[in-house]
């Protein structure tokens, strides 16, 4: 998978702009706030049909513009595609693949994995992060999973509203049986999904970390559900009887705190390092090897599903790490297309081959 073209107008800070890429090694270089990761995140929008920095679209549209509009030719499958975005205020937004409308950004042409700054700290947050970064690949991979979580996520917020205001209104209550067996059914597909990824995450995570860390350290990533679920591999139907039982179980509990208690939107991934869960016990270093290992395995997993490797794209990330660490990336990213972003190209250019843009303003160069 490649992005041989960009045309960006009224996004971000870009007023009009137009670039082609190298189809191997791309460096953004520039100062601070010029618009390195607006470039990154129009590659991602048009992937996914979302932002990694926002939930509104509205914001991605330019100071003073009305609209914003961008535009990518790809090459995926031996075939290249035109992917359109158009976003406008006020109305709703146009995703087009080869002229032909779609619902999700890219209609799935091709894949890509953003490493951020913040990414290094995804063993140390809490479970919500790690269920963005499982629910931001699984959405990529699997459009069955996509639909499955937007519906799951509508569910939830009508149950919550419920739960919130059913004691000025207790006819409320008669809906709540239908939200709950909504997020039984959806949530069973969820667990499904996760569970096979977290699988295969562990697999390669393992790898790389046991690399990285020059054979001295096991890595163990581990899927965590609830606990009425025996077997998060089971089939659906299974997951849905344990999940409807979890949530009777707590039907009591949820009505007294007004909160949804039950269900896969708690769901966690478990890290453990030679044993010991890693975000209690692990240095800052270790955790940081153990994130570098995360995102490398999603990249193997997408190359495996695809049969082609994701446009991988890596946010002023490496000057976050140590020269072994960076060494230890870059000797890994070979095979197909990468976004490299940073303030100094520095000797990124002579380790890696391939191209150079400067940035300025809101202008590449």
């Amino acid at each position: 998978m490649r992005i041989d073209s960009l045309e960006l107008d009224g996004f971000r800070n870009y007023q009009r702009q137009s670039v082609c890429f190298d189809p191997g090694c791309n460096v953004i270089c520039g100062e601070n706030a010029q618009g390195k990761t607006n470039l990154l995140e129009a590659l991602v929008y048009l992937a996914c049909g979302r932002s990694p920095r926002t939930r509104s679209d509205r914001e991605m549209i330019g100071f003073q513009q009305e609209a914003a509009r961008l535009l990518a030719q790809v090459q995926a499958r031996d075939r290249l595609f035109r992917i359109q975005a158009e976003l406008m205020r006020g109305r709703r937004r146009k995703l087009l693949v080869n002229q032909v409308p779609v619902k999700t950004g890219g209609g799935g042409v091709y894949l890509t994995v953003l490493f951020r700054p913040e990414d290094l700290h995804l063993i140390r947050e809490g479970a919500a992060a790690r269920r963005r970064f499982l629910d931001a690949a699984l959405c990529q991979l699997r459009p069955r999973y996509a639909a499955a979580l937007a519906g799951y996520e509508r569910a939830r917020e009508q149950k919550t509203r419920i739960l919130r205001d059913y004691d000025q209104r207790p006819d409320l209550l008669q809906a709540l049986p239908e939200f709950n067996e909504q997020m039984v059914r959806l949530g069973a597909v969820l667990i499904h999904y996760r569970s096979q990824f977290a699988q295969r995450l562990h697999e390669y995570a393992a790898v790389h970390h046991r690399e990285c860390s020059g054979g001295r350290e096991a890595l163990e990533v581990r899927y965590q559900t609830v606990s009425s679920v025996e077997d998060p591999a089971a089939e659906t139907a299974l997951l849905e009887e344990q999940l409807r039982r979890h949530m009777d179980a707590h039907s009591g509990a949820e009505r007294s705190s007004r909160l949804c208690l039950s269900g896969p939107h708690k769901d966690d991934l478990l890290v453990t390092i030679d044993g010991r869960d890693a975000r209690t016990y692990s240095s800052q270093g270790q955790t940081r090897t153990a994130a570098l290992a995360l995102k490398l395995a999603e990249r193997e997993i997408y190359r495996n599903a695809a049969g082609e490797y994701p446009v991988l794209l890596l946010d002023d990330v490496l000057s976050e790490l140590d020269p072994r660490r960076q060494e230890f990336v870059l000797n890994r990213i070979a095979g197909g297309q990468v976004f490299i972003t940073c303030c100094e190209e520095d000797r990124l250019p002579s380790l890696l081959g391939g191209t150079v843009f400067q940035v300025e303003c809101g202008t590449i160069k």
